[in-house]
């Protein structure tokens, strides 16, 4: 099959109008602010997907959760988030969309290391541990997942903040979600609530694990966010129903790639 090849400096270089070129996806990491993608709205295309989360005023979208809120008519460069966003978001979704909310939480990524880290020690344009060896250290690090989760579930703005820890794996990752109900609930509420999710509403996006699993069993799951069934718990006082913890798994790679194509299609279907 005959692939075409271009390259330029810029994305306003890019021959996009040439060859007819309707959709981009933005993945060079160098353009995730929107006056530098719209270079390649200048270029000729007509719509930019950037696969990362995007700065400068731009809407974020989460398959399953607010990619229906996409306009086409003011909508011409958009983020798909990070992929631990993805993760969050479904399951952040079914808590408020099933009334149990979220009064405050805080998230963790156990992350596999990627493309941006070290091989060997080295300096690091980020933080000084993000320059330590990836591939024989767990690196506290930064993460602004769980904050744009109120980008797209904005009532959720201010009650969610997290970190992250950049482990010895080259893929799949997992959330731990520790949160506060806004009602009493039970873990067999929450848990019969994010099954039935994953099967209805969140079918495709959200799955259930309720097998003795490890992160490389869920290598090339396509599903944004695999819910460990066996992983959540509770830590509440007597007379207490409301603190919870949920823990979540995703292909950081392979899953998250599915929805960006799962968004572009989206997109495309309004044209």
């Amino acid at each position: 099959r005959y692939q075409r090849r271009v390259h330029g400096r810029s994305p306003a270089e890019l021959p996009w109008g040439k060859y007819g070129v309707d959709f981009v996806i933005e993945s060079t990491g160098l353009f995730t602010e929107l006056d530098k993608a719209k270079g390649h709205l200048q270029a000729g295309a007509k719509k930019v997907i950037i696969s990362a989360p995007g700065k400068g005023g731009m809407r974020t979208f989460v398959v399953g959760v607010n990619h229906e809120e996409y306009n086409p008519s003011t909508d011409d460069v958009v983020s798909n988030a990070s992929c631990t966003t993805n993760c969050l978001a479904p399951l952040v979704h079914v808590l408020l969309k099933e009334g149990v909310g979220i009064e405050k939480g805080l998230m963790t990524t156990i992350h596999s290391y990627t493309a941006t880290q070290k091989t060997v020690d080295g300096p690091s344009k980020k933080d000084w541990r993000g320059g330590r060896a990836a591939a024989i250290n767990i690196i506290p690090s930064t993460t602004g997942a769980a904050k744009a989760v109120g980008e797209v579930l904005p009532v959720t703005k201010g009650k969610l903040t997290g970190m992250a820890f950049r482990v010895p794996t080259p893929d799949v990752s997992v959330v731990d979600l520790t949160f506060t109900a806004a009602r009493d609930t039970s873990i067999q509420e929450i848990d019969t609530l994010l099954k039935t999710a994953s099967t209805t509403y969140l079918n495709g996006i959200l799955g259930v694990a309720t097998e003795e699993l490890v992160s490389s069993d869920f290598i090339h799951d396509q599903r944004s966010s695999i819910y460990d069934s066996l992983a959540t718990c509770q830590n509440n006082l007597p007379g207490e129903k409301r603190f919870f913890k949920i823990v979540s798994w995703y292909d950081n790679e392979w899953g998250y790639s599915n929805r960006v194509v799962d968004l572009l299609k989206h997109m495309a279907s309004k044209h």
